[in-house]
């Protein structure tokens, strides 16, 4: 019997193209449910009744929920090629510890300076800019965050590339002349089919954010 697997998610959530990156390199068929958060769908609903959120993966009638668990669990699932969590148990640990970073850190500070003006503004900035400083320091001189394999991290924080025109619009300042390394990393992640056919075009996301504040304010 095939597995039968359903992505619930939205096109821009940088969560949910975590999730359909480690499908694509794992090679998983699967259908894609586009969701409206602002009307939930009934099976949203019915598979996270607890945070209600995108995005959720459903394996043979199955709910999995929260994107870094969900990649966890599609490595352990389809382990017959491209492993994404190292296999060494300290190495797993600290993929683990940098993913967990980027989830309590990067949006939670993003939303507080896109939300704030004036000095405050300025203030979240630079609390972004260093948040991201961390993690180009976290990368070193590594060609990605698994060392030479695109890893764990490198799946968790590639999908906010294509948020850097919008963070860069909102913040005004530009990511390359703060983080360099970490522009070039996410050009060599690029490179990868999964990565380059899930992401999509920066505008876009900058216009969706656009309209989402306009509703939100």
């Amino acid at each position: 019997m095939a597995d039968e697997v359903v992505l619930l998610g939205t096109w821009a959530s940088m969560f949910g193209m975590r999730v359909r990156i480690a499908l694509a390199e794992k090679g998983v068929k699967y259908e894609y449910k586009e969701e409206n958060l602002r009307n939930k769908s009934p099976l949203l609903l019915q598979m996270n009744p607890i945070h209600k959120k995108i995005p959720v993966l459903i394996h043979n009638g199955k709910p999995i929920c929260e994107s870094a668990i969900i990649v966890q669990y599609i490595d352990e699932v389809w382990n017959d090629k491209a492993p994404i969590l190292p296999s060494d148990p300290y190495e797993r640990a600290q993929a683990r510890f940098w993913v967990d970073y980027i989830d309590k850190k990067v949006n939670d500070t993003w939303r507080k300076m896109w939300l704030s003006t004036g000095e405050e503004h300025e203030t979240w900035k630079k609390e972004f800019i260093s948040v991201f400083k961390q993690l180009e320091e976290a990368l070193g001189d590594k060609p990605f965050y698994g060392g030479d394999t695109f890893g764990f991290v490198d799946l968790g924080l590639i999908p906010f590339y294509t948020w850097f025109y919008t963070f860069e619009t909102y913040g005004n300042f530009k990511m390359e002349a703060e983080c360099p390394k970490l522009v070039a990393w996410a050009k060599r992640c690029l490179q990868r089919e999964a990565v380059s056919k899930t992401l999509p075009d920066e505008k876009k996301v900058y216009d969706h954010v656009g309209l989402k504040k306009a509703f939100e304010s």
